[in-house]
């Protein structure tokens, strides 16, 4: 917290014309920072910093009234937060003493896309650096932007910008590394292993980052022989694989369901004294849960705590999942009783799963047990778990208690973009079982909250109200959102006006068509083609829901036309055993 001395000071300095940050010119930060009679300390400039760095105007008023130069984590933080051409002109504006191959980090990973990518040479040049290791740092940085480049998915350009530099800055085995990862990350095999040669060509020689790299390449594209002919050339070059390596091999053949495979590996990890370390149990459980071959997940579960393996909540994880998937709830309660007595403390995930599954079944009590047990834990739940309790009690007509739940979602500031999928499960839920006050509750404490409502959000309230014959309210909440400055959706307008209609409500009808034609105008937009589009659009939604309905109908007579034969089979069959029966007696 800041003190109130600062904060007073603070309040001072942003009550004061806003100076521009990068006046900071490396002449006057040789003897500056010291414009201001009441000069902020250091460690409260950091401060500062840190709780108006959403703000550039504030950020750079309190840099520059402050005669102390403030932090490495200071700048970094500026530099994060300022908009990009902000913060460029700011790093090139510092002194040599403040620049530093850690700040200019930052900044480069946000320059790292080909559009920018001039723009961060242009920076390298020209960043003033201290005259002793000058080459030195901006090799560092020129790593550092290689490596952003693969990471973002420009592995060409970061390739080119390499063999362009490369009288310049000598190759290294990070930079050729940053390469074969950006590589084997969009699955070019054939540039991966040119990038191993190419190490080989230069004198290097791969290290156990690097074969394991490429290893994690072949395995994510299903090239398992490759990556066992890797393993075989890293052995004949005196590189030993490690427990990376083996997990790396064994994740790829789970994941092609390769079980057996996975296991000889395993196996084969304890032949060469190569402990497996807890990701790769928990990978293999993973795969046997998968399979469907639980039994061989709980083994291997029972194996850990014999080794005496940390157990966290990724190795119990995938057991939760598939005792889901079989609808097995029991199973799955026992489990989470088990992972408490091991001193295991379960995730929100784990939870997730669990309440999930309850409310599956219909045990809403149970669910609500889980999330009480979950808090009482000390489990804090995420927007995940709201969204999981509020739709499971919703479709099951505990509406009520779903609001309670959604109410503490928007109070814990969790509901900041609006979903779409709970808002409008809920509120169709309430209107649909004629809580209509309950739901204007609900709305309300969403345009209470933070939570940016767009013309989407509106849209799910108005026709929710719409579709049981709430037209009027529906139509005061619309003109709520013209006034909110939103235009409905050409369809929503359409609907409302002839459900006004019906209604003989010429006045609110003109209210909004005033309303919309206005803002039409404003936009640019031709009212009379608006009004058009929104006749086309609810004629196709119409249409589309008169197909559904005779598709749903079609497939249930396919249905009941199924059960009917199988059931004539049946009784068919029972007849012709009766027959053999009656021949047999006589």
């Amino acid at each position: 917290m800041l003190s109130p001395t600062c904060r007073r000071r603070a309040v001072y300095f942003f009550k004061l014309k806003p100076l521009s940050f990068l006046s900071l010119s490396t002449s006057s930060a040789a003897n500056s920072y010291s414009s201001s009679p009441e000069s902020v300390g250091s460690d409260q400039l950091d401060r500062l910093l840190r709780l108006y760095a959403h703000s550039p105007s504030k950020l750079s008023l309190a840099l520059s009234s402050t005669s102390n130069p403030p932090s490495t984590t200071s700048l970094r933080h500026a530099l994060k937060s300022l908009p990009l051409d902000s913060a460029f002109s700011l790093f090139s504006s510092l002194p040599p003493s403040l620049v530093s191959p850690g700040l200019a980090a930052p900044l480069l990973r946000r320059m790292a896309t080909p559009r920018l990518l001039s723009k961060a040479l242009q920076l390298l040049d020209e960043m003033p650096l201290g005259a002793d290791n000058s080459e030195n740092q901006k090799e560092e940085m020129f790593r550092c932007l290689v490596d952003a480049l693969c990471k973002k998915g420009s592995v060409k350009e970061a390739a080119d910008l390499f063999e362009h530099m490369r009288d310049r800055f000598k190759p290294d085995l990070r930079c050729f590394n940053s390469l074969l990862y950006g590589w084997c990350k969009l699955g070019k095999l054939e540039e991966a292993k040119y990038v191993l040669v190419q190490i080989r060509k230069c004198g290097f020689e791969p290290d156990i980052v690097v074969y394991n790299t490429l290893l994690g390449g072949f395995a994510a594209a299903g090239k398992m022989e490759d990556a066992y002919e890797l393993m075989k050339d890293m052995r004949e070059k005196g590189c030993e694989p490690n427990v990376i390596s083996y997990t790396t091999v064994i994740q790829g053949l789970c994941t092609k369901g390769r079980m057996d495979e996975a296991m000889r590996v395993f196996v084969e990890m304890s032949r060469v004294n190569c402990s497996a370390d807890s990701v790769t149990y928990s990978t293999l459980i993973s795969g046997f849960c998968k399979s469907g071959d639980v039994k061989r997940g709980y083994d291997l579960l029972d194996l850990m705590v014999v080794k005496g393996l940390r157990l966290d909540p990724d190795a119990y994880f995938s057991l939760f999942i598939a005792h889901e998937q079989k609808d097995q709830l029991e199973e799955g309660l026992e489990l989470l009783d088990r992972m408490n007595k091991s001193r295991c403390l379960p995730d929100n995930h784990v939870y997730n799963v669990l309440i999930r599954l309850a409310c599956k079944l219909g045990e809403l009590k149970q669910a609500c047990d889980l999330w009480n047990q979950m808090e009482s834990s000390g489990v804090e739940p995420s927007l995940d778990t709201f969204i999981i309790i509020i739709n499971g009690l919703a479709d099951k007509g505990d509406s009520v208690k779903a609001c309670w739940f959604f109410k503490q979602m928007v109070e814990k500031d969790l509901f900041v973009t609006p979903h779409y999928g709970v808002l409008k499960t809920l509120l169709n839920s309430l209107v649909r079982e004629g809580k209509v006050e309950l739901a204007k509750e609900i709305w309300n404490s969403v345009v209470k909250s933070r939570c940016e409502l767009n013309v989407c959000a509106w849209t799910i309230w108005i026709h929710a109200l719409f579709s049981k014959r709430h037209i009027k309210e529906a139509c005061m909440y619309c003109i709520e959102m013209l006034d909110a400055g939103l235009m409905p959706q050409p369809d929503t307008f359409v609907k409302l006006m002839k459900g006004l209609k019906k209604l003989y409500n010429r006045d609110i009808a003109k209210e909004i068509t005033d309303k919309v034609r206005a803002m039409a105008a404003e936009r640019g937009v031709s009212f009379k083609m608006y009004k058009r589009r929104g006749v086309r659009d609810l004629e196709m939604k119409l249409e589309a829901k008169r197909r559904g309905k005779n598709k749903g109908k079609s497939e249930k007579n396919k249905r009941i036309s199924a059960q009917q034969g199988r059931i004539r089979a049946e009784q068919k069959k029972n007849t012709i055993v009766d027959d053999d029966n009656d021949i047999d007696d006589e």
